[in-house]
């Protein structure tokens, strides 16, 4: 499987997994009872991390090989959109849904909840746009 394919996969992978979060995962936080809701945030995060962590780390793999190395005929343009939507998602990520969680890990928060829901559209949308542009590589290459 060539590197261009390799990226698209990874891509699609993860952004069908942060649709899944924001579509299913995470608007049903509010069904738990307050009571259980910070000890399962904490398993959640634990979870997630297990799965995303991998996507996350392939995905920035091939993104710096595309950007370092990138096959011969491949445009650039569809590369850096790319890097681009990483870079979007990985900072979201970081700057915005991690201290959320962590506001969600001492108890149920609903303002922090939906903050979260927020957050995570950007994600999803710029997964997606990340997916995008590695079909226009794929394509183009």
């Amino acid at each position: 499987m060539t590197l261009l394919a390799v990226h698209l996969a990874l891509t699609a992978a993860y952004a069908g997994f942060q649709w899944t979060v924001r579509a299913l995962v995470y608007p049903q936080f509010d069904r738990v009872p307050a009571a259980v809701f910070a000890a399962y945030e904490r398993r959640h995060q634990q979870r997630v991390t297990r799965v995303v962590g991998p996507l996350f780390a392939a995905q920035g793999v091939t993104t710096l090989w595309l950007l370092a190395d990138r096959p011969a005929g491949a445009p650039l343009p569809p590369v850096l959109v790319g890097a681009g939507c990483l870079a979007v998602v990985l900072g979201v990520t970081a700057l915005l849904a991690v201290p959320l969680h962590r506001l969600l890990d001492t108890g149920w928060d609903a303002a922090a909840h939906r903050r979260l829901l927020a957050v995570d559209t950007v994600r999803a949308v710029a997964a997606t746009a990340g997916t995008a542009a590695a079909l226009w590589l794929v394509l183009s290459g």
